[in-house]
């Protein structure tokens, strides 16, 4: 599927991508509404309305991965209340085994999220992801989210790399697509990102079941 020979750089999308997406799922659709409808002393079919009038007109942009921008708007601390269920950040089957492995190539490898630098830090509290990465690169210190190609053209006027030899990996479409549009060559989405969900059946970009299979026989003996 992917020949490390021609590969230089690697980017990887966070949640959904090396992280399991049901703890960012379950917060956002379970969690936050039960919590924010006892907080504010609100009908549940209240909160539920607001929160999706909310989530439909802030999608894909910026604001919707803010943790600022949520707990301004909703005058609740999202922070604290993500690490009420913290302990459901859990990573994707066999990642780590593959990070592990990946790092023996002496490749470029970073992780390239949309994530607020909170929630970035709440992840790194609960597992050991930034010990595999040389860098772990959010969307908010460029002012623009990954779904923009603008974003990928200040990557790497900041992080020179060379796009033809670059594989990205994400599991959202929007994103690839933008990376894509800028010229990033070997392009991957995620077939299970949320491991309490069933797994997509298609995509416009190859799906990665395992990450194993990508170093079949791949020699990373150190």
């Amino acid at each position: 599927m992917i020949d490390w020979n021609k590969i230089e750089t690697v980017f990887f999308d966070m949640d959904g991508t090396l992280l399991d997406l049901h703890f960012d799922n379950y917060f956002w659709l379970e969690h936050l509404p039960k919590r924010y409808t006892e907080l504010k002393n609100l009908a549940h079919e209240e909160t539920l309305k607001r929160l999706h009038d909310m989530y439909e007109t802030h999608v894909g942009s910026l604001n919707w991965y803010c943790l600022d921008f949520w707990s301004d708007e909703l005058d609740i601390d999202i922070v604290e209340l993500k690490r009420e269920v913290s302990a459901r950040i859990a990573y994707r089957p066999h990642v780590k085994d593959f990070l592990e492995k990946l790092r023996r190539l002496n490749l470029d490898v970073a992780i390239v999220t949309n994530a607020h630098r909170d929630s970035i830090e709440l992840k790194l509290e609960q597992t050991d992801l930034g010990h595999f990465f040389d860098e772990i690169i959010c969307s908010h210190d460029y002012g623009l989210a990954k779904e923009d190609p603008t974003f990928w053209s200040l990557l790497q006027a900041k992080r020179s790399f060379e796009p033809a030899k670059t594989a990205f990996f994400d599991d959202n479409e929007a994103v690839l697509a933008s990376a894509k549009a800028f010229g990033i060559s070997h392009l991957f989405s995620i077939a299970q990102p949320d491991s309490q969900k069933p797994p997509r059946e298609e995509n416009q970009f190859p799906l990665v079941y395992d990450f194993m299979d990508l170093l079949t026989g791949v020699n990373t003996d150190a």
